[in-house]
């Protein structure tokens, strides 16, 4: 005999929430502070995407990891996100599920005017906040990239940029590469 589920203790609407999101329609629907956006990229945005995963990949590869827009769970918030891209080791892509940001190499956002700020300040904060180790910030309203490293609860504790586009930006290791953002 199947019963219905007793509600009297409550539900946890954080799980409840996350839970939604990942039976929703479309895999690029993201949670950010509580606020349920579908993601859906211009194709500029894509173009820029794809200009970094270019330059990435061969060092992406030859680290045992790979790139891509998986999700992203933030546990004890009511955030999920899905970045533009992330770099992540290969066995922990195998999973299926969700991962946390500190099991990212890399995190890349670029950025729409519909949230450029959710990019610029809330991202970056609860990237620094959740332990990803490095947060490249691709600013397309600003035409400029700034790569954010050393988190901690209260951000990033060091900024590299902003760089105007036609800058080279120095990826640190493990990557060890310039990243050219003539083309963004």
């Amino acid at each position: 005999m199947t019963t219905a589920h007793d509600y009297s203790e409550g539900i946890d609407p954080e799980r409840a929430l996350k839970y939604a999101i990942q039976h929703h329609s479309g895999d690029r629907t993201e949670i950010v502070e509580g606020v349920i956006t579908n993601v859906t990229p211009s194709w500029d945005h894509e173009r820029a995407a794809k200009l970094v995963r270019r330059q990435i990949e061969a060092r992406v590869d030859d680290l045992g990891c790979v790139e891509g827009s998986g999700n992203l769970d933030l546990p004890g918030s009511a955030n999920w996100y899905v970045p533009d891209i992330a770099v992540v080791p290969e066995e922990l892509a195998h999973r299926g599920g969700a991962l946390l940001p500190d099991q990212t190499l890399l995190i890349v956002e670029i950025t729409s005017k519909s949230n450029a700020e959710t990019d610029r300040v809330v991202k970056r904060r609860r990237y620094a906040e959740y332990g990803a180790p490095l947060y490249l910030l691709v600013d397309r309203m600003e035409r400029s990239v700034t790569l954010f490293a050393e988190p901690g609860s209260l951000g990033y504790t060091k900024a590299d940029g902003p760089h105007p586009f036609g800058t080279a930006v120095r990826l640190p290791e493990p990557f060890g590469i310039d990243l050219d953002t003539s083309g963004l």
